[in-house]
């Protein structure tokens, strides 16, 4: 009888040492991920789609990092409207090779492809996570964006016309990128959006004064 209760005594300990590791196994597996969610404004490993028309992204995936929090309409229609508008201004940097003159001009466009190209990555693959698609179909019609007609003249300009021309129509461009980042830095609900959207302020802004600058000397 002793033995039958020794082996009854040992039973129920390890089952409820057992029972013990299993919830706390539970509790780390959940302060884990509650640790990842606690990253919140900055970019993870894998991307996320959303869960609800509310903006919330759960549910990873093998794609590039995704903006993390909620997001809104407008943070949407920011990375929509800002990939072209990036890729134009790459467009014109790229004309510059063998047509620019001036060293302020060099300078610009080294820049813009430097920031630019990154960026552009960057909300392409926030919109992936997000689950929406790249284009919002404006072309053309968005604030800043230069015409074929423009980008014709550009391409056929040289030597201190090309710079004269690349400077009218850059700040032009500029102006108009600035105007959409203002828009999301006022309506934007996600916090990355928000700050890279404050970082096409900044610096387009110091640019659109360089390039007037250059302007005044030619």
């Amino acid at each position: 009888m002793r033995t039958l209760q020794k082996r009854t005594t040992r039973a129920l300990g390890l089952a409820g040492a057992v029972t013990a590791a299993a919830l706390l196994l539970a509790a780390c597996g959940d302060d884990d991920t509650k640790g990842g969610r606690d990253h919140g404004g900055t970019a993870t490993a894998s991307a996320t789609a959303p869960a609800s028309s509310s903006g919330t992204a759960s549910g990873p995936s093998s794609a590039a990092p995704s903006a993390s929090g909620a997001f809104n309409d407008a943070d949407v229609m920011f990375a929509q409207m800002m990939i072209p508008h990036h890729e134009q201004a790459l467009e014109m940097a790229k004309l510059a090779d063998g047509r620019a003159e001036d060293d302020g001009v060099k300078k610009i466009v080294a820049a813009v492809e430097k920031a630019q190209d990154p960026e552009i990555q960057k909300m392409k693959a926030w919109l992936k996570g997000w689950g929406k698609p790249e284009s919002a179909g404006m072309g053309h019609s968005m604030a800043g964006m230069m015409s074929e007609q423009d980008m014709k003249d550009l391409a056929a300009a040289k030597g201190k016309d090309f710079d004269r021309t690349f400077a009218e129509l850059m700040i032009a461009h500029h102006e108009g990128a600035v105007e959409m980042a203002k828009d999301e830095q006022e309506n934007g609900a996600n916090a990355e959006a928000k700050a890279l959207a404050g970082e096409v302020v900044r610096a387009q802004t110091a640019e659109i004064a360089e390039l007037r600058t250059i302007l005044d000397r030619l």
